[in-house]
């Protein structure tokens, strides 16, 4: 008879643990709180405006791609997708702006444009980019794991010395006040980035393999948990796990909120690292490691508050993504600024209604700040409205006539993420320790809890990373794993 396994959770990880453990000849159900499979790949509407919270820039877009495969096998591609022809944009206060081209000519000839004098900084930009697209480091690295990296390793040294500078370190290379301060927040407006990591991302973008999925987050996800139930997995909705079961330190069950049980030969979780092992084990299984990773993150986290606007704009000819310099910082949710990044989706037509756009800026504030908020629901309400009224009226020195086309305002935090997730810290959810790209995925301490048996992490707790592949390949990865030990 085929072993039996309990996922916690559809998010990434736990809809791609299903899948391959379906492929696999196991039997699996998944258990989400939630309504909607995904987890915090999710996009929602509000009066005809879809916001998402989620994707940013796809990677495994280009069927030549390893990552493609990955998303093929789980059934999220092919599908409809939107290329842009930046990566990311800048604007200065004053109506100067610097388009991060994908096309590294067309790239180069604009940053020529703009900085005449900065040719040395220019041609290492542009000679950066060629080298990282020389291979496909995100998928031969990440995906194959070390025979891949061991095959690429000639060319692969070669990239290494791009990854000791940040952002901000190659910026000052720039004499150009403008592009110095620009280039600093081209990586999600983080300038202490790796600055190889920008590259790789840049020459992805360049072959190719970064689009955006026609449809948003929860249509992207609704295709994956569609490939798990079309292999006969189910998946439990609105079904929330107070309590994993287990006998003799061997992990053999689930408890619901309902007080319903459920039980099986392994599980895996893919929910909030914290709260299955402080919760769900009932911190039976604590030694000093997990301790530390159970620590609260960072305080101050990046995208920890969303302004979403619905607007009656036409948004099609902006930037997908863009960054605006101010004049002077301005202090919004707690947090000093001397810039906003957002996101517009005009290249989306599923986004909004015709003639119509959505626009998302995406702030840095402190958990603390939001959850001491959030004791007094009007406290809480009244600052959301507020950080709102900040940005539209920073946005107005860009889109003039903003304030009148809004017509739907929606303003997520970490808060959300928390009541929406069922975790801790909003979707800030990873161990506390250094990020490690490519080395998690051959640490397979990441997905066990040492003294308890038959059980396993999936997605953000196993990998330490945001990116949606990565999580996604935890899942396959845990089935590896399972099957291995048969």
């Amino acid at each position: 008879m085929a072993k039996s396994i309990i996922i916690i959770g559809a998010g990434m990880g736990g809809l791609a643990a299903g899948i391959y453990g379906q492929m696999e000849g196991y039997d699996t159900q998944i258990f989400e709180m939630h309504y909607l499979p995904g987890g915090q790949c999710a996009s929602w509407q509000r009066k005809g405006f879809t916001f998402d919270a989620c994707i940013h820039h796809l990677f495994g877009c280009s069927p030549e791609s390893s990552i493609n495969k990955l998303w093929n096998e789980i059934g999220a591609m092919p599908r409809e997708l939107a290329y842009t022809n930046e990566c990311v944009s800048v604007i200065s206060p004053g109506g100067k702006v610097f388009n991060d081209y994908y096309d590294i000519d067309h790239l180069s000839d604009h940053l020529r444009d703009l900085a005449p004098n900065d040719s040395e900084a220019i041609q290492g930009y542009i000679a950066g980019i060629r080298q990282f697209a020389k291979y496909d480091m995100m998928g031969e690295l990440i995906m194959k794991g070390a025979p891949a990296a061991l095959m690429h390793l000639p060319t692969a040294i070669k990239t290494f010395k791009y990854f000791k500078p940040t952002m901000a370190d190659y910026a000052t290379g720039f004499s150009d006040p403008f592009l110095r301060r620009a280039f600093s927040l081209l990586e999600y407006s983080i300038p202490e980035c790796p600055f190889g990591l920008h590259l790789a991302k840049h020459a992805s973008g360049y072959k190719g393999d970064i689009a955006w999925p026609i449809g948003a987050s929860s249509a992207f996800a609704g295709s994956i948990a569609r490939r798990y139930e079309e292999l006969g997995g189910k998946i439990h909705y609105r079904s929330k796990v107070s309590k994993i079961i287990t006998k003799n330190d061997k992990a053999v069950g689930i408890k619901l909120a309902d007080g319903t049980e459920a039980y099986a030969d392994i599980i895996i979780s893919n929910a909030d690292g914290r709260k299955t092992l402080n919760e769900l084990l009932e911190a039976r299984y604590m030694h000093s490691q997990l301790v530390e990773y159970c620590r609260d993150p960072l305080d101050e986290t990046n995208w920890a508050v969303h302004v979403f606007l619905g607007v009656n704009r036409d948004l099609s000819r902006e930037p997908s993504s863009l960054v605006m310099l101010l004049d002077e910082p301005v202090t919004i949710a707690g947090h000093a600024t001397g810039s906003i990044e957002m996101q517009t989706y005009g290249f989306d037509r599923t986004m909004a209604p015709e003639g119509k756009g959505v626009i998302k800026v995406e702030l840095v504030s402190k958990y603390s700040y939001w959850k001491e908020l959030s004791s007094d629901r009007l406290r809480y309400e009244e600052e959301k409205q507020k950080v709102a009224e900040q940005v539209i009226g920073l946005l107005e020195n860009n889109f003039k006539g903003i304030r009148d086309q809004i017509e739907t305002i929606d303003v997520p935090t970490l808060m959300t993420w928390e009541r929406f997730m069922g975790g801790t810290h909003g979707f800030a959810n990873m161990p506390n320790k250094k990020g490690d790209m490519i080395g998690s995925f051959y640490k397979s301490g990441n997905m066990t809890v040492p003294g308890l048996d038959n059980f396993y992490f999936a997605g953000a707790w196993a990998t330490s990373a945001g990116a949606l592949f990565m999580n996604a390949l935890s899942g396959k990865r845990v089935i590896q794993k399972i099957s291995r030990k048969k």
